[in-house]
């Protein structure tokens, strides 16, 4: 027993980083436990432990009397002065009542309790140690699995990266290495926890912050981001400093910042937004390279109809609606994007507009356009072509055609006289 117990105490104190002052304690308080169950209800029981040798003893305060009445409470004058020789009557005493073999039944009793009181220090020097890193990123090692939940190995403690903190396009593996996001430290039913997170839209932030130097001494500002992980993420960026591209800072030279994060990231799409004060352009730059035609904007319900050409809509509106819906994110405005309606003439209404052009020739009746229309003559430029015996072999034209020709060479030469220089008269 004294051994392992000394051994146990090393192991953690070594392992876990827990001062011996604090394990000592906790077992004590556990043996306490046990002494109580083996020895009885002792006066004033306490368990004290050798530190050298790990001897475990336990002790109880007694009172001095003629009369014994409860051995757990009083010890007769002639034990008493056996211990203490100038004992008096009132007088208390401490005496050992380590029962035999108790090291053996502290041992089996106090197990448990013991990796109780241990994990709670333990989980006490967790709160401490973490509750200033919370916002960092920090590397660890899957250990386990948890049903959806993964348990990450951190060296000295273990940290808990929840299913709703997992980024649904990732697959972890047993003993693989993954940087994660300090997200909180929450009390859990068996004290603090350290909760991972690789989804949060800050991991991205801070992920940029140690990459682009810019940004971590303010150079340039993260206005604003929108993620949904593993699939793509916008990030809104802005500078005071007219000589600093802020796009271009967070890319980097041959795009190398930009590839490092997204490497980190699994290949998630990550598109760099420059922020601007004005709605229009900064929605204009977060739907880039698609190109919009037209804004309305609603200033008190913060709501933006943009139009846009069809070639352009699913290129506007993204995979499953994903760039509007980022994009709504980012700017906090509701988007909605449109195509552009384009109305295009039937049959009907371009045989009627052709009839209507033909009838404006002076000398060409309407009924006579409608004939010439239905035989596929739409245009001045058809009449002029055509002879006037292809007229007259129309049965609603016949000896109509010469008089119908006459008019088509009057109006092309008032066409080309007003298109041309004005003569002179002589």
């Amino acid at each position: 027993m004294n051994a392992d117990f000394l051994a146990v105490l090393e192991y953690w104190e070594k392992e876990k980083g827990i001062s011996r002052d604090v394990l000592t304690s906790a077992v004590q308080e556990a043996l306490l436990s046990a002494a109580k169950k083996a020895v009885g209800p002792a006066r004033e029981m306490r368990v004290a432990i050798e530190p050298k040798t790990g001897d475990i003893r336990a002790y109880a305060k007694l009172v001095v009397s003629d009369k014994v009445i409860s051995k757990h409470d009083q010890i007769s004058v002639f034990d008493g002065r056996r211990i203490k020789p100038d004992a008096q009557l009132g007088d208390e005493i401490e005496v050992e009542v380590t029962p035999t073999g108790f090291g053996r039944i502290a041992a089996q009793y106090a197990k448990q309790a013991l990796m109780q009181q241990l994990r709670r220090a333990e989980k006490a020097l967790i709160f401490t140690e973490f509750k200033d890193r919370v916002g960092d990123i920090i590397s660890g090692t899957v250990r386990r699995f948890d049903r959806s939940d993964v348990i990450v190995d951190l060296g000295k403690y273990e940290a808990l990266l929840p299913n709703r903190e997992r980024v649904p396009t990732e697959e972890y593996q047993v003993g693989e290495r993954i940087r994660c996001y300090v997200k909180a430290i929450e009390q859990g039913p068996h004290g603090p926890e350290i909760i991972l997170s690789r989804a949060d839209p800050r991991f991205v932030i801070k992920l940029f912050q140690l990459e682009v130097s810019e940004i971590n001494d303010s150079t340039i500002e993260i206005k604003g981001i929108a993620r949904e992980p593993g699939f793509r993420t916008k990030l809104a960026v802005w500078t005071r400093d007219e000589k600093v591209d802020p796009v271009g800072a967070c890319v980097g030279l041959r795009g190398q910042r930009v590839k490092n994060i997204v490497r980190e990231l699994n290949n998630e799409k990550v598109d760099i937004i420059r922020w601007d004060p004005n709605i229009r352009n900064f929605i204009t730059n977060a739907l880039a390279p698609a190109k919009l035609k037209n804004f309305e904007v609603d200033e008190a319900n913060h709501r933006v109809r943009i139009i846009t050409s069809e070639d352009q809509l699913s290129l506007a509106i993204g995979k499953r609606g994903q760039n509007a819906r980022l994009t709504s994110k980012l700017t906090g405005w509701q988007v909605d994007i449109e195509p552009e309606v384009v109305v295009t003439k039937g049959f009907e209404e371009k045989v009627a507009e052709a009839v209507q052009l033909l009838a404006a020739i002076p000398g060409i009746t309407r009924e006579q356009a409608d004939v010439l229309v239905r035989h596929g003559l739409t245009r001045l430029e058809d009449l002029v072509q055509a002879d006037e015996s292809d007229l007259a072999g129309i049965p609603q034209i016949g000896d109509q055609a010469a008089a119908i020709m006459e008019s088509v060479r009057a109006e092309t030469a008032r066409r080309t006289l007003k298109v041309g220089e004005t003569p002179i008269s002589g």
